[in-house]
């Protein structure tokens, strides 16, 4: 091996083992000062770093050994230094994994339940623009919230948009790209723009297509637990 190769090497093992430190060293996890800000940063849990934008951490909890990815930005709260009130706005349940670069930004109510995972890039929000007024910018509108839960167990897909008052069921997945709105049963699978249900789980049946929609003949949902409006919901779509 010749000096300059040798060098190259011993350099490039400095640095990966230098940034392996400063990962380390930088990541936000209950045991340092950092992670004292939070109104709960659950035993085991981590921020990785990088960091992405963070703030309003006395109204985010994040549950036990859950992890949060590398520049993930979690917001409660317009801005820093606002007063939110008495209770938390984002809520992150145990053993989640929330993918690298994903946004989860909170104005009123964002529950994500235990052990749910997501891809990269993913974002949440509670809050959106309003546009009643034709004349005024739609940036300087008072915005609207409506809150967002995301059932435990479920799977939300890189890049997928969480619009507000989305309620997604339990063990749910949410295909990469999609954009959802709306309520969701247990155990179902939504993909497209908008989302809609393309699979549901029934005891005894197994995963299956939902009902055609042009018949109307709905095989398997009528046996479904569903919430108040969401069969009219489905069907309607």
């Amino acid at each position: 091996m010749s000096l300059r190769a040798a060098l190259r090497r011993a350099t490039g093992h400095l640095i990966h083992k230098g940034w392996a430190a400063v990962r380390a060293a930088g990541a936000i996890s209950p045991a340092n000062p950092a992670g004292y800000r939070f109104r709960r940063l659950g035993e085991g849990a981590c921020i990785a770093f990088p960091v992405g934008a963070i703030f309003g951490e006395e109204w985010i909890e994040i549950g036990d050994h859950s992890l949060i990815g590398e520049r993930v930005s979690l917001s409660a709260g317009m801005t820093p230094g606002l007063d939110l009130g008495p209770d938390p706005i984002v809520r992150i349940g145990a053993g989640c994994s929330i993918g690298r670069g994903s946004h989860i930004v909170g104005h009123q109510s964002i529950e994500i339940g235990d052990h749910v995972f997501t891809g990269p890039y993913v974002y949440i929000t509670d809050q959106n623009h309003s546009y009643d007024d034709p004349e005024q910018p739609i940036g300087r509108q008072w915005p609207r919230n409506n809150p967002v839960s995301i059932g435990s167990g479920s799977w939300l897909g890189a890049g997928a948009i969480i619009l507000p008052g989305t309620r997604i069921g339990r063990q749910s997945v949410v295909a990469g790209g999609a954009v959802v709105r709306g309520q969701f049963p247990d155990h179902c699978v939504l993909a497209g723009v908008p989302a809609r249900v393309v699979r549901v789980y029934t005891p005894g049946e197994g995963w299956h297509r939902p009902p055609d929609r042009a018949s109307g003949h709905r095989p398997g949902l009528d046996d479904l637990p569903l919430p108040p409006g969401v069969l009219e919901e489905l069907t309607r779509q």
